[in-house]
């Protein structure tokens, strides 16, 4: 069995300090053993109190009970022992930057671990490459850079060198979703991706001060507006440690040539064993000055390391949002301002800086005289299966029309190579498909272009009944949350495989409309209409299990066993998803409170009787959160639906969007979102 079918049962995480052990919080959160090792007692101690900490904070917050504490902390071993680490299935690396301790490290584990232990690295200043070299397992090294903190930060950076396998970074892939990072593979090179763009950001910050461009405050308050972000450079260097600044530049600089090297004020500031002092006025003057360096700087760099093939634009944008909580990436921001103003700007740092040449992607788009545009599904053939990943997980894969437009694209692609057997859909990081993009509604209805959404919505069934209908056998990875178009995409599917991780849910009614996307009728016609009306009306999650036993879940697989559990759906052949199947008995109440009467006393308020008392009344107070017009509407279509042919059960749903859409509940329901509770009035 290769290693990344394996499953992943112990993490050992090498260095107790802030980010050793937050890395091993984070892994213990999502329910891995982690060994966590030091050198000294008291540094273990230090790192398990520092877990503590945090989890005492989440347990302040409400995000953590007190016994998930004490199941996460029984994850936890606290460690001086290095042999503790052998039969891990993974070790990371994360003690501070010297090579010499590293590699010395690296040399003890690769004669202590099973030769099955992948060994891992979390540096941020040297190549990968360096210390794989000296052990014999390089091709069971990579590079797994953390971003601060890392129990909470969702990004993980993979870093294969030259002689890493496939293997290991599958594995280190998988490793990542079971411990809910959204990772991006990036090329062994200076700065690997993120901090490639975000060091010079923090340089040339230093720079502009030592220039006289503007004072501190007024650099803050530009670096916060031009990339929408809630710190200035100069309150990161002191959040993170100016020290950490300097050697990231010095390391660039080393590297890649004087453009990156540090700037001699921000040298001043580190001897000086002081944080900047953020005090002071801005000057409004000069804040666009500051924002078109930055700019020219940071977008310059992107699009230079795309160049050199470090990363993708996607990635690299995914990156800046997900690592740097940037609102848009760099090549977003490119579009936005437009490609002749950046091309104008990076030209000045070109000018400014001599060894920072124009990067090709930038003379290219010029050239071409148009945006950037980015693929957000990725389609990727393993033997017979195609894997169709929808690729956003910064916007938790929603669906818009640049979405839909590539997922037709790729499963037509999938479709016609006589090679494939099965396609099956995937959602990157922790969902699945987190519904439609509800900016689009928002923006169509308050532009009076109701009918684009109801064209959007039929495009988006005609792509569902393909999937239903294809001669290849489709399924539905549902490996994380699913809403509402999601969930109906996954409907849409011949089988859906479920992880543990995975969930249903259709919170339309909520937000003032109703799943569009033929999620009531195919619900119907796996678990009849009684109880498509119940998740409908409330909203509620439908986990797993409960999918299972209503027949709408094939199977459930582990993360580590999906590809196993493919083959074998492959080699049975297209299962029959509508077969007739009895409701199990816990769903008996959710059914009979949601029967032709009950239903009719509920949209009125009035508490069915003959069901439950406790969920009648729970239901109905959930109810009345929702919205009464789009109630209403689901209510009706289901009983119209019923018994219809597909493609006429699905003109009935799409024949009531104008009128769902025409309403003010739907514009303050997907206003609403995200900000406030929405006060419908019914109409």
């Amino acid at each position: 069995m290769s290693q990344s079918k394996k499953t992943i049962s112990k993490i050992g995480v090498v260095g107790a300090g802030n980010m050793g052990s937050g890395i091993a919080q984070k892994i213990a959160q999502e329910g891995i053993n982690v060994v966590m090792l030091d050198v000294k007692e008291e540094f273990v101690t230090r790192g398990l109190a520092n877990i503590s900490k945090i989890l005492d904070e989440g347990l302040e917050r409400k995000l953590f009970t007190p016994a998930k504490v004490q199941e996460i902390k029984s994850r936890i071993t606290g460690t001086t022992d290095l042999n503790a680490l052998a039969d891990a299935d993974i070790v990371i690396e994360a003690v501070f930057e010297n090579k010499e301790v590293k590699s010395d490290l690296f040399g003890k584990l690769d004669k202590i671990c099973s030769p099955a232990t992948i060994l891992a690295t979390n540096t941020s200043s040297f190549f990968v490459r360096e210390f794989a070299e000296k052990i014999s397992r390089p091709d069971r090294f990579v590079g797994l850079h953390y971003f601060y903190h890392p129990a909470k930060n969702r990004l993980l950076e993979i870093i294969p060198h030259d002689r890493t396998s496939k293997e290991t970074i599958e594995k280190s892939l998988l490793a990542a979703k079971l411990h809910g990072k959204t990772a991006i593979v990036v090329k062994d090179a200076p700065g690997f991706a993120v901090n490639r763009f975000f060091v010079p950001f923090l340089n040339e910050a230093a720079r502009m001060l030592e220039e006289n461009i503007a004072n501190i405050p007024t650099i803050e308050e530009a670096g916060k507006k031009a990339f929408r972000i809630g710190m200035g450079p100069f309150e990161l260097m002191n959040v993170t440690g100016i020290p950490i600044a300097v050697h990231s530049s010095n390391t660039l600089g080393n590297e890649l040539g004087p453009f990156y090297a540090t700037s001699p004020r921000m040298k001043a500031q580190m001897d000086k064993k002081e944080n900047w002092d953020l005090s002071g006025e801005v000057d409004e003057s000069k804040i666009q000055t500051v924002i078109d360096r930055f700019h020219g700087v940071c977008l310059g760099v992107s699009a230079a390391l795309v160049d050199e093939g470090v990363a993708t634009m996607e990635d690299t944008d995914r990156g800046a949002k997900i690592g740097l909580r940037w609102t848009m990436g760099p090549f977003e921001i490119m579009n936005k301002i437009g490609i002749d103003k950046t091309y104008s700007l990076v030209f000045a740092v070109t000018e400014k800086y001599p060894d920072f040449k124009m990067p090709g992607i930038l003379e290219k788009q010029k050239k071409e005289g148009k945006p950037f545009s980015f693929s957000c599904v990725d389609l990727e053939v393993k033997g017979k299966v195609a894997y169709i990943t929808i690729n956003r997980p910064e916007a938790m894969n929603s669906l818009n029309e640049a979405v839909f437009a590539q997922l037709e694209d790729r499963f037509s692609k999938a479709e016609k190579n006589p090679e494939i057997r099965a396609i099956v859909f995937t959602g990157a990081g922790k969902a699945f498909v987190a519904g439609a993009d509800i900016r689009y509604f928002v923006e169509k209805i308050k532009a009076g272009k109701i009918p684009d959404i109801v064209s959007f919505t039929g495009k988006g069934h005609e792509l569902y009944l393909r999937i239903e209908n294809s001669k290849k056998l489709t399924i539905a990875l549902l490996d994380g949350l699913s809403l509402g178009g999601g969930s109906e995409l996954a409907l849409a599917c011949q089988a859906i495989i479920a992880t543990p991780a995975g969930s249903m849910a259709f919170p339309e009614t909520g937000i003032g409309i109703y799943p569009g996307l033929g999620g009531m009728l195919r619900f119907a016609l796996n678990a009849g209409s009684e109880l498509a009306k119940y998740y409908t009306f409330t909203g509620a999650t439908i986990g797993v299990k409960e999918a299972f036993d209503l027949g709408i879940v094939t199977v459930i697989a582990e993360p580590a066993d999906v590809d196993r559990t493919i083959d074998d759906l492959v080699s049975k052949g297209r299962p029959d998803k509508y077969k007739k199947r009895e409701i199990p008995p816990r769903f008996k109440d959710m059914a009979a409170l949601c029967s032709r009467d009950n239903v009719s006393k509920l949209l009125a308020g009035i508490q069915p009787e003959g069901v439950g008392n406790e969920l009648a009344a729970k239901t109905l107070k959930t109810i009345g959160y929702k919205a009464p017009v789009a109630l209403r509407l689901s209510n009706e279509i289901i009983d119209s639906q019923a018994g219809k042919p597909m493609k006429e059960a699905i003109a009935i749903e799409l024949g009531r969007l104008q009128e769902i859409f025409s309403t003010g509940d739907a514009l303050e329901g997907l206003s609403s979102l995200g900000r406030k509770k929405p006060e419908y009035k019914g109409k």
